[in-house]
């Protein structure tokens, strides 16, 4: 039996996807399968190293050895084919918090910075509360698959954006997007001047057949003027030890980055974060390979079930990640009939796509990263709130 089948209880462990449905949803009793982390225990590798850390027993001030961008250089190599040198390498507690700090860094208030909807919240919100201009270059959807409108791609960079938030892959769809299309944001962010901030955090979970191209390995120019986000937190669900890594190889933008990391107090990263991600790094991937062949089992599980129980709702294939976004349009519900719906009726708490701006209007967001058996309660739930 596969590992992935066991049932964990989270309860009483200040889980957010698991305690705090209540307070965001303002029901009971509701399935959560919102928030994107996993149901799943991390690599024994992981849990031995945090473990012996544990028992050693003293915890005090911890930097970031060598040996942890060690860790990151070869994991690329070996995952992504991306040839990184340990001196470009910066940690922050989180990508959202590096999110932040790049736009405070390479933008002033006032400047516009753009992104794609629907996508990632944390990208509006970041724009809105450090006081920059949010502009939108909607992404089409074109057969069930979401395009790149590279002609109001580059009107929008026209209007003289600082910086562009791009979601590689995506998220809430999980487009993994190819060479070409990268190749093409690259030329014209270079044409117009617009740093790239690229969030690579579901990088390593790519289903077969696609392969992620980080953006900074495609070009010598292009490396130059990308900032490369990435953590072990969706890949090996450590989110709660609060660790990732920025990419910059550009000695001037990379001095600028750590000086906003300063002014902030920001000093280093929980040790555990430390230890967790250099142990998911360096001894991760035959969990992660086996976590790749369950994630596909259940995404082939939940559009057979779709298909039968559900045909009116049109699930976008991702090509990576763990969620699935449903575009219910078809069901002819309101956002806000489809949300009482699955509150009331099926006692479901899924994300509402409006919250990715433009464009999510209709559709719904679903984490698969869970048990089978968790993922078949979601779905008939599903089915109680809409059929």
């Amino acid at each position: 039996m596969s590992i992935f089948n066991e049932k964990i209880d989270r309860l009483k462990t200040s889980s957010v996807k698991w305690e705090l449905t209540k307070e965001i949803y303002g029901e009971e009793d509701l399935w959560p399968m919102w928030v994107a982390d996993m149901d799943f225990k991390p690599p024994q590798a992981v849990l031995r190293a945090i473990q012996n850390r544990v028992e050693h027993g003293v915890f005090g001030y911890t930097f970031v050895p060598s040996s942890t961008a060690e860790a990151i250089e070869a994991w690329l190599v070996k995952r992504q084919q991306w040839k990184i040198k340990p001196s470009w390498l910066l940690y922050c507690s989180g990508v959202v918090q590096a999110i932040s700090a790049a736009i405070q860094t390479f933008t002033k208030e006032g400047d516009r910075v753009l992104l794609q909807s629907p996508v990632y919240t944390p990208f509006f919100e970041m724009i809105n509360k450090n006081n920059r201009t949010v502009v939108n270059s909607p992404l089409t959807l074109i057969n069930g698959k979401y395009e790149i409108d590279f002609v109001r791609f580059e009107k929008a960079l026209q209007e003289g954006c600082k910086l562009f938030l791009l979601c590689s892959p995506h998220n809430p769809s999980g487009r993994v997007w190819t060479k070409d299309e990268l190749l093409k944001i690259g030329e014209l962010c270079l044409e117009y001047n617009c740093l790239i901030l690229s969030d690579e955090i579901h990088s390593d979970i790519i289903y077969k057949n696609f392969q992620h191209q980080p953006i900074a390995s495609l070009s010598d120019e292009l490396s130059e003027r990308v900032i490369t986000l990435i953590a072990p937190s969706k890949t090996f669900n450590l989110a709660g030890l609060q660790a990732s890594a920025v990419i910059i190889k550009n000695e001037t933008l990379r001095g600028q980055f750590n000086e906003t990391l300063k002014r902030q107090g920001f000093f280093t990263i929980n040790t555990f974060g430390i230890i967790g991600m250099e142990a998911a790094y360096r001894e991760g991937e035959a969990w992660l390979e086996d976590l790749i062949d369950y994630l596909q089992e259940n995404k082939e599980f939940a559009f057979t079930y779709l298909r039968e129980h559900l045909p009116e709702i049109n699930c976008i294939e991702p090509e990576g990640t763990y969620l699935l976004w449903l575009d219910c349009r078809k069901l002819g519900l309101g956002d806000q009939e489809l949300h009482n719906s699955l509150i009331q009726k099926g006692k479901l708490a899924l994300e509402p796509g409006t919250k990715y701006g433009p464009g999510g209007e209709g559709f719904l967001r679903m984490n698969i990263a869970c048990p089978k058996a968790d993922l078949i309660e979601g779905l008939e739930r599903l089915k109680k709130a809409l059929k």
